[in-house]
Parts: C-alpha cells; structure tokens; sequence
C-alpha cells in the first residue's frame, strides 16, 4: 500500500511542552577517579505553539544546543517531562518515537557540511521519502522538485551536485529536505551564522514564509539577537544551564531585566530600545565550568550588581513585568514603562 509522508498535526495544542527539562553527563577520568557530573540543562520549560518560533540565545557553552538535541531527540533528558505534538516522549514506545521523529526535523550551521558532496540535490531530498515512506520513484521526484521550488531554487538544480550552489543556495537545499516529511517542528542551529549578512536575511525571510504557509513552529537556536529580533515570537535567554529572562521579544527587546540580558544587548550593535539607553555593561572573566557551577545564581562571578544575597541564594524563575526571570535585584532595573505590564 503506498504510504504519504506524514502530515503535520497542526491543532491548538502545544508542538513542544517542555517541563523542568535537565540534562547531566557523566565525565569520566578514568578507573581510578569517581565521575564528575556536568549539569548541561537545569530545569528548563517553555511551551511552543504552531506557527510560532522560540529563539534560545547565550553564549556557546551556556546549553541551548544540549536543549535543541533533547528537542529533536537526539538525547533522552535525564529529568523533567518533555511532550510533542501531545506524546509523551520520555514514556513513548519505539513506535512513536519513531513517529515523532519524522515531525522534528533539523537544519544545521554549517551548508558546506551538511550536504553529501556525492549526491545531486534530487537525490538529497527525496532520501528521507525513500526511508520513511512507501512512495514510488516518480512520487518522490515529484515531491523533491515541488520543493525545490517552494524554498525559491529552479527545476534544473535538481539534477546539480552541492559543490555548484553558494552557502545561502545550500541553506535553501537544507531547509527542503528537513521540510520533505513535512514536519510540524523544525530545530534549527545557528542556520544563518555561517552566512553573508546579505544572505542571511534573505534566508530568514524564507523561513519567515515557509512558517506562515505550513504553520511550522521553530525552535531556533543563536547568539546573534540581530537575527533573533527578525525571526522570533519569543526568546529564552540562557547561562549555564539555566533559564534567566523568557518572554515575548517585544518585553525584553524593548526593556530586559536580567544583567545577562542587558549585557548581551549591549554588545550587539544597532539593538534599540531601552537597553541602548543605559551605560554599556561590559561581561568580566569567563563563562564558569558546568562542573562547578557558582552556589548562588549562576551569573553572581561576572555580574556587576552581585550583592552577597546573589553570592549564597540562588533566583527562582519569577513572574516580572510581563515575562519570566531569574534575578534577585530585577525590580530596580525597571523603569515605568514596564511597570504597566
């Protein structure tokens, strides 16, 4: 019986439900050294809708792309409850594993990576089809080069290698095949940063497009919050491990609260608001190790409000002016605008 690929569940119910999500490795140093344990994801939650996007930022090492392989099931999480499309992924039988599998679909930082060298493009798109579907060649051909057109490339790339296509043309490719199931959730990883500026938006455009047509939800992961302010619905701002400021990118873009977050805003140029309007916070030192973590809040060694309370107490995530957050001192950061909210 020939079978369709699968067709998003596209409801009023949550893509992604995400509850306390952790994620510890265990670092081995050998026979004679008990194992230490690296803490990556500290009770992490958020919900993402259809349609919508979630953009995940922080500095490398701070556990967004730990985050977005637990997402797309790359990693079992070691704690907390993870849900997609309704399914219960940590209690889930190999048959929806497998299903859920075939909605969350990836496309990654690199183009020049993530393509086989030795294969043309036809060939490229239609493999998911040929795995997970009982299509027959013309079926899968025909689904390949309606894709190639709906990512903006023309019928005649479909029989080119990918060493023939520039970074943005072969982002494009990578956005059709992680788009051939038809996913309901596309992780994306840093997908533009290997990019010229001037492609980069022409690809976000493209993603912007793609979601409203099909009502695909992002989890997209970045350090970039130029980027981030062009494609997001809502951010979640991460330091080692934890979440410390999430909300709608309009509340933070326009007043963050967090240290962390005004740091990160200040250091990037031509990011507006409320933010520009305050002295420049420049980070001191380095992002600490996950395997010794500060005792009180995670960003007490570089911040440059930290009181002893920061030094010994660790911020529970809290609702603040409109959007959640993580930071003892944050009511003296707000100025009245927020305090409507």
């Amino acid at each position: 019986m020939t079978q369709t690929p699968l067709t998003p569940q596209h409801t009023k119910q949550a893509v992604v439900l995400a509850q306390d999500l952790v994620q510890v490795y265990k670092i081995r140093h050998g026979a004679f050294r008990a194992a230490d344990h690296l803490q990556a994801v500290s009770g992490v939650s958020f919900e993402l809708q259809p349609g919508k996007t979630l953009a995940v930022v922080g500095e490398s090492g701070c556990g967004k792309s730990t985050l977005a392989r637990m997402v797309s099931l790359i990693e079992n999480p070691t704690g907390g409850s993870l849900q997609l499309n309704g399914v219960d992924v940590m209690h889930a039988n190999t048959e929806q594993r497998k299903a859920l599998r075939r909605t969350v679909q990836l496309v990654f930082q690199n183009p020049y990576g993530s393509l086989n060298p030795r294969k043309k493009i036809g060939a490229i798109l239609e493999a998911p089809l040929e795995i997970n579907t009982q299509l027959t060649a013309a079926e899968r051909a025909t689904q390949a080069r309606a894709m190639l057109a709906l990512v903006g490339l023309r019928p005649e790339h479909y029989d080119r290698y990918p060493h023939m296509f520039s970074g943005g043309q072969r982002q494009r490719i990578a956005i059709a095949r992680a788009l051939m199931l038809k996913p309901a959730l596309i992780v994306a990883d840093e997908p533009v940063s290997a990019l010229d500026v001037s492609i980069q938006a022409q690809v976000l455009n493209l993603l912007a497009d793609l979601q409203k047509e099909l009502e695909l939800a992002y989890l997209f992961i970045s350090h970039d919050l130029g980027v981030v302010r062009h494609i997001a619905h809502n951010v979640l701002v991460m330091y080692l491990g934890h979440a410390v400021e999430q909300g709608e990118k309009h509340t933070i873009f326009a007043q963050p609260l967090h240290p962390y977050t005004q740091a990160l805003m200040a250091s990037t140029p031509g990011i507006s608001g409320a933010a520009g309007k305050r002295e420049r916070i420049v980070l001191k030192g380095e992002l600490p190790s996950p395997l010794s973590p500060p005792s009180g809040c995670v960003f007490s060694t570089r911040c440059p409000h930290v009181t002893a309370q920061c030094q010994t107490d660790r911020p529970l995530l809290r609702e603040l002016a409109g959007r959640k957050l993580a930071c003892h001192l944050a009511e003296q950061f707000i100025q009245p605008a927020a305090m409507q909210h």
